[in-house]
């Protein structure tokens, strides 16, 4: 797996866009976080990653900002937080300090991931296209190698 890093110049449309997007994608993170407490607390019986990606239309209409994220970018969100629980537990069994999942705080969210290349994203020779996001100028300092399966859009200073 090679990963290969460039940089994108969003306009400041695009950049609201893409921050709005991220601060959907923490509230829906701590969302299923808080989901998976509760079932614990109430019922003693976790939920899985597909119970909580099963959710995700109901979700869509009780908070309708959440159509202006990429719905797998919404799937993969469940997928970080299955992952969060796979290495809290995994930590307790092997008798190590487990440190349960947290929250996430304002601006803590920094990165949107779009699992399927030519669906969410896709390079164009203007940019990369980014479904609900549009087109955002790249620069690329040489050419990308290899067979792109995956982008995920990083939010740095």
């Amino acid at each position: 797996m090679a990963t290969s890093k460039v940089s994108a110049v969003s306009a400041h449309n695009q950049e609201r866009i893409l921050n709005r997007q991220l601060e959907e994608c923490r509230w829906l993170y701590n969302h299923f976080l808080e989901q998976r407490r509760d079932s614990w607390k109430q019922d003693g019986v976790g939920l899985s990653l597909y119970d909580q990606i099963k959710t995700l239309p109901s979700l869509k209409n009780e908070r309708p900002s959440l159509e202006a994220v990429y719905s797998q970018t919404l799937q993969n969100v469940a997928v970080r937080v299955d992952l969060a629980f796979q290495a809290f537990f995994r930590r307790v069994k092997n008798g190590e300090n487990p440190g349960y999942p947290r929250f996430k705080g304002k601006g803590q969210y920094s990165s949107l991931t779009f699992p399927q290349w030519n669906s969410g994203c896709d390079l164009t020779g203007k940019g990369l296209r980014l479904s609900k996001v549009g087109t955002v100028p790249l620069v690329l300092h040489r050419p990308v190698e290899g067979k792109i399966k995956t982008c995920t859009v990083l939010r740095s200073s």
